[in-house]
């Protein structure tokens, strides 16, 4: 019965994305390739002094992109520091120092890590007037950056790769915000709260008394789901009532998350003239995202373990009103996009459930990857792909009419290399040094063993992957891991971009390539199935180590 819930969800899922998949990227692509301008549009670019109609090199793209950001990071990291002297402050005191950081670069780097509770923390003012808009803005820029290298493979010896503000205004103004007033009026009919009210005290049932928190939450809901985001207004997140109501609902919020990014490659089929490879990236994306929910399926429901075989099923950390399929399809979409949204615990998934959440991570998030990023991730792991199979099988490693040669297998090698890079060191630094080994152990693990061991590997592939989301056993909230987690979220956000940035930048300088009989065939199954094996083979070897000391461990044992 389980298993014909969880076929009936993903045929319903599937269904709604496949309807959405061409219209939804065909205006996309449109938004992004016409040359008019809204007069609201042309208003902000006089405002920022930007001529619409100039294109840029990749490398004043890539400064346009850290100036931007850079300047949400202050501003954000500002906004906390003096919400005491900000209306609908909720008489909340200023965010600690190391905390904003942490605060800022997660949503800036459209992470949302949170090492705090949302509503004991942050006054309403802060939450829209800082998380909402980088929620906004940050989607933007995984779109815009996506759109670049895109532009890259289309263009023929240009050398330019697009304009970054006509991009981020027009993702914003033309995509996010429209569709998201949309999504939020669909979550306020489906019970999403919206509201200024504050705190109200009540008396349960039981007698006792309790404090409920109100405020605008679908508004920021939407944008959190619609642009990949996650955080949550509510400490309990996509688990709390008020943020995640009901089953259809549930469902709703795992389409938003997924809809965009699963739409992306039917823009990139349209803006390069081949619909076919649009397809095949799309096909791959839709294999991951079934295999993992499969497994994690599998795992959730075998319920391994002594408190899930206790109690019959394994439902400890998961909401009654999803059940354990609910939660494990929206598991899946969280770790599959840069969504740290959570409506369970992943901590309190079985060993191995728990093991194919981070894997899903630790695969890139391609499947199918946050707005914008998973996108430019799958390319370049389309980008390697072609040129070792074009290699093996002695064809042509051409991409799209672009030869891939020595500079763009380097920028794509050194791209796949920062995640693991930046998460393995930075878990292996704070390991290292005494005091933090102690605080982590003693402040940090909820769980002591290999169960710990995974709560701290999660948090650090969360953070370098841009994920977002937790273990939910992990105390992250002390001064070296806030500013640490912090670092690596913004490294692991921009270091990847200036690299797609430079590699839209060299197929843009190109022209087409002759076509030769020897050039691999990119639309078919069989270069899915090569492009699926090269993301788990890039993967799973780097990881293993460190997996066998975590939930494999715990696992098999």
């Amino acid at each position: 019965m389980e298993w014909l819930i969880a076929i009936c969800a993903l045929l319903t899922l599937g269904v709604l994305l496949v309807v959405a998949y061409r219209p939804l990227g065909d205006y996309m692509a449109w938004v992004f390739t016409t040359p008019k301008s809204w007069k609201v549009e042309r208003g902000l670019y006089r405002l920022v002094g930007v001529n619409p109609d100039s294109e840029q090199s990749w490398q004043a793209y890539l400064r346009a992109v850290l100036v931007f950001s850079g300047a949400g990071l202050v501003g954000l990291y500002l906004l906390q520091r003096t919400q005491h002297l900000l209306p609908y402050s909720l008489g909340l005191p200023p965010v600690r120092e190391d905390l904003a950081f942490n605060t800022a670069a997660s949503f800036v780097g459209n992470t949302n890590w949170q090492a705090y509770s949302p509503e004991q923390t942050l006054g309403y003012l802060v939450q829209m007037a800082g998380l909402s808009v980088q929620n906004f803005v940050s989607a933007a820029v995984g779109m815009a950056v996506a759109v670049a290298l895109v532009r890259g493979l289309a263009y023929r010896r240009g050398g330019s790769i697009g304009n970054f503000w006509v991009d981020l205004v027009r993702g914003t103004l033309r995509i996010l915000l429209p569709f998201s007033v949309l999504a939020a009026l669909v979550l306020l009919a489906g019970g999403v709260i919206q509201n200024f009210n504050g705190f109200t005290d009540v008396t349960t049932l039981t007698g006792s008394p309790q404090t409920i928190p109100g405020g605008p939450v679908a508004s920021q809901e939407a944008i959190k789901m619609l642009g990949t985001n996650g955080g949550g207004f509510f400490n309990a997140n996509s688990a709390h009532p008020f943020e995640n109501p009901s089953p259809w609902a549930n469902l709703f919020q795992v389409f938003l998350l997924l809809v965009i990014p699963f739409s992306l490659p039917r823009t990139f089929g349209r803006m390069v003239g081949d619909h076919r490879m649009g397809y095949a990236i799309a096909a791959a994306m839709a294999v991951l995202f079934v295999v993992v929910f499969t497994l994690v399926t599998a795992f959730e429901l075998a319920g391994k373990g002594t408190a899930p075989e206790l109690a019959g099923s394994a439902m400890e950390g998961k909401e009654q009103r999803f059940g354990i399929i609910g939660s494990t399809l929206f598991a899946t979409a969280t770790t599959g996009t840069s969504g740290g949204a959570a409506n369970s615990m992943h901590g309190s998934y079985t060993a191995l459930g728990g093991m194919v959440a981070i894997l899903n991570m630790m695969l890139g998030e391609v499947s199918p990857g946050g707005v914008g990023a998973g996108l430019y991730t799958i390319l370049v792991m389309a980008v390697i792909a072609v040129f070792l199979t074009g290699l093996l099988l002695g064809r042509a490693p051409v991409f799209l009419g672009k030869r891939v040669g020595v500079r763009e297998v380097k920028l794509a090698s050194l791209f796949i290399l920062v995640m693991p890079a930046l998460a393995l060191a930075g878990m292996a630094i704070s390991l290292a040094i005494p005091a933090v080994h102690e605080e982590i152990v003693t402040e940090g693990m909820g769980n002591p063993g290999a169960h710990g061991m995974s709560e701290v590997l999660y948090a650090f592939v969360s953070a370098a992957i841009n994920n977002g989301s937790a273990f939910a056993g992990f105390s992250a909230d002390t001064p070296w891991l806030n500013t640490t987690l912090g670092v690596i979220i913004l490294l692991g956000r921009f270091v990847p971009i200036a690299l797609v940035l430079a590699l839209a930048g060299s197929f843009a300088a190109q022209d087409r390539a002759a076509s030769t009989a020897t050039e691999l065939p990119l639309h078919r199954p069989q270069f899915v199935a090569l492009l699926v094996g090269v993301i788990v083979f890039v993967a799973v070897p780097t990881f293993i180590p460190v997996l066998m000391v975590g939930p494999l461990a715990e696992g098999l044992g």
